[in-house]
């Protein structure tokens, strides 16, 4: 669950270049602008690791309501090949991974790193693998709404916690409709191909600029975070960026002091 201020995102498209760094420490105070900072998010709903940083991530703003950011969700498909109506995911995993014993292995570690974190997750539980450039559609639609981060979180919920198919058409229309969009144009949309090339585009692009796994943050458009933080990083992260703000005004403006 996020922070229960008005959604901040907006669903605009990321057109920075990607930087190194794990953090905003030494930047200028003119690097980072006292208003909202914009903090880029590339995830895709069926990615465990996306669900254990966007868990953290969200336990982190919660406990920090001062926070600056403001967050903007960007496709990042796992299996961009993945055919429409997705696979039985377990037999997936397995002729991709050498049979159940090492899938097992592998399950039963990311159950126990997750926990590790703080996250109850079950990799079993969702039966289907499913191409996920629907949802992707959803979460940008949301974005145009001002509803962005409120579905990615059912998104999450539904597939991780529910066990339910985020590939087919009404189930996403569904999650959407229960979080105040209109399910009947919903499911007009999802039936044609609106905005499927742009989000194709723009998951290409996020690869081209540097993207190679999710989940992926960027602060500032500045300084990239790779994979999932814990929130004591994102505690970290906000008080140096709220130290930085404080002290641009009297920095830039010295005479104020004197």
């Amino acid at each position: 669950m996020t922070d229960d201020r008005p959604d901040q995102s907006d669903g605009a498209p990321f057109d920075g270049a990607l930087r190194s760094g794990t953090r905003p420490s030494g930047t200028r105070p003119s690097d980072i602008q006292p208003e909202a900072v914009r903090l880029d998010i590339f995830i895709d709903p069926v990615c465990p690791w996306c669900h254990v940083g966007k868990a953290n991530l969200a336990r982190a703003l919660a406990a920090r309501p001062d926070h600056p950011f403001r967050l903007i969700w960007h496709p990042f498909q796992l299996n961009p090949e993945m055919k429409p109506g997705g696979v039985d995911k377990r037999a997936w995993l397995e002729e991709k991974f050498g049979g159940k014993p090492r899938v097992d292995a592998m399950h039963e570690r990311l159950r126990e790193t997750a926990r590790n974190a703080g996250v109850e997750l079950d990799p079993d539980r969702p039966a289907r693998l499913p191409n996920t450039l629907d949802a992707h559609r959803l979460i940008h639609w949301a974005g145009i709404e001002g509803r962005q981060t409120q579905v990615v979180d059912a998104l999450f919920h539904a597939y991780w916690d529910q066990g339910r198919d985020i590939g087919d058409a009404q189930v996403l229309a569904d999650i959407g409709a229960e979080n105040g969009m209109t399910r009947e144009a919903l499911l007009r949309l999802l039936a044609s191909q609106a905005d499927a090339d742009d989000l194709a585009a723009r998951d290409r692009d996020a690869r081209h600029k540097g993207v190679t796994a999710v989940p992926t943050f960027l602060i500032a458009q500045k300084y990239v975070v790779p994979g999932a933080q814990p929130p004591e990083f994102w505690d970290q992260v906000i008080t140096e960026i709220l130290a930085e703000t404080s002290r641009a005004p009297a920095q830039q403006n010295p005479e104020s002091q004197s």
